[in-house]
């Protein structure tokens, strides 16, 4: 009997996106994070940063923040419950298709 095709897992693209899936990763090892912040340790723009943060404000997987502190604004963001669920669910469909490649490391 032949053996069946390898079938690729499919990748939630809203997450795969490399910019959200770094903001995402930093904001799965803390409790939320200020722009500042995740603008250095993902070294995005400050545009491209915004961008990627509303696009997963409104995929439902961050909460952003917004308050004033004097004058200035400060815009922190927080993964969401289903951002938590979603972001778990991508790295095990990550970890099926490194299983199936026949590679156990790298």
């Amino acid at each position: 009997m032949p053996e069946k095709p390898f079938e690729f897992p499919d990748v939630n693209r809203t997450i795969h996106e490399p910019a959200r899936l770094a903001i995402l990763t930093v904001l799965s090892s803390c409790a939320s994070a200020d722009f500042l912040f995740l603008q250095k340790t993902t070294g995005l723009s400050k545009g491209n940063l915004s961008v990627q943060l509303t696009r997963l404000e409104e995929a439902g997987l961050v909460y952003i923040d917004k308050t004033f502190k004097g004058k200035k604004t400060l815009t922190t963001a927080e993964l969401s419950s289903e951002g938590k669920r979603q972001l778990d669910d991508y790295w095990l469909t990550m970890k099926t298709i490194k299983k199936r490649s026949g590679r156990s490391s790298y």
